[in-house]
């Protein structure tokens, strides 16, 4: 005879929609609390076998899930929000993980069905920052529609082991045009100067290169949004060269 206590209570359903490099980052650390489901319009060619048990599934099937979860350029969330809308669930949750906060959150709550609710998030990592593990890195989150912030904010502490910064859309794209916005921007110059030297470097010059490295394999749409489509970058990365420019004629001729 079997009895309630050998009952096990299925695992929550998470729709993934945008398979890429940081779609199939997520499904690892997500992999252990929830059954996933996942969307690609170009899956990858190669199969990750530790993500065998992710279903690949149409796009109406991954955004009937409870939780939605877009992982795509912010160029392509409005397209991605509409073909969705009509087929989420009741009450649904829906968040997204791109670098800039004001226009994602702006899109969604525009295009998304009242009855859903809406966090937009940003992991403050990537695939090449996060392949030690993801423990004690942060992840940016900022409340736009209903209650779960809180709930949601309590399992990436305890589940994943995040450090969450609780903000705003407004807030969160301050503050990253300057941190994410100058760093993008510098590794784009320095790659453009290599070969940088490997002998006779210092050990913040060390650094400088890892921060490089963490970075040069972005897709071309993050450094785009990062520097053009974040209202606050434009002021940022002209003050930057301004000083630069100011420091370059103080040095004199060269």
């Amino acid at each position: 005879m079997s009895d309630d206590h050998s009952l096990t209570v299925p695992r929550p359903l998470v729709g993934i929609i945008g398979f890429g490099a940081f779609g199939r980052l997520m499904a690892r650390h997500l992999r252990p609390h929830f059954r996933l489901r996942a969307y690609d319009p170009a899956p990858p060619v190669e199969a990750d076998a530790d993500l065998a048990d992710v279903a690949l599934a149409p796009l109406q099937d991954v955004a009937a899930c409870p939780v939605v979860i877009l992982a795509m350029p912010l160029s392509r969330l409005e397209e991605t929000v509409r073909a969705i809308g009509p087929h989420l669930s009741e009450g649904a949750l829906v968040l997204d993980v791109g670098s800039v906060k004001m226009k994602a959150a702006e899109i969604m709550a525009a295009g998304l069905p009242d009855h859903a609710e809406i966090i937009a998030t940003h992991p403050l990592f990537g695939p090449a920052s996060a392949a030690g593990g993801i423990r004690g890195l942060k992840i940016a989150l900022c409340p736009v529609r209903g209650r779960r912030s809180a709930r949601v904010a309590a399992f990436l502490r305890k589940g994943l082991g995040l450090r969450v910064v609780m903000t705003t859309p407004e807030a969160h794209d301050a503050e990253t045009a300057m941190a994410q916005g100058l760093t993008h921007l510098i590794a784009k110059v320095l790659v453009q100067m290599e070969p940088l030297p490997t002998r006779m470097t210092t050990k913040s010059f060390d650094l400088l290169k890892q921060a490089i490295d963490m970075v040069r394999n972005d897709a071309p749409e993050v450094f785009q949004a990062i520097e053009c489509l974040n209202p606050y970058s434009p002021r940022i990365r002209k003050r930057f060269l301004d000083i630069a420019a100011t420091l370059d004629q103080d040095l004199g001729p060269s």
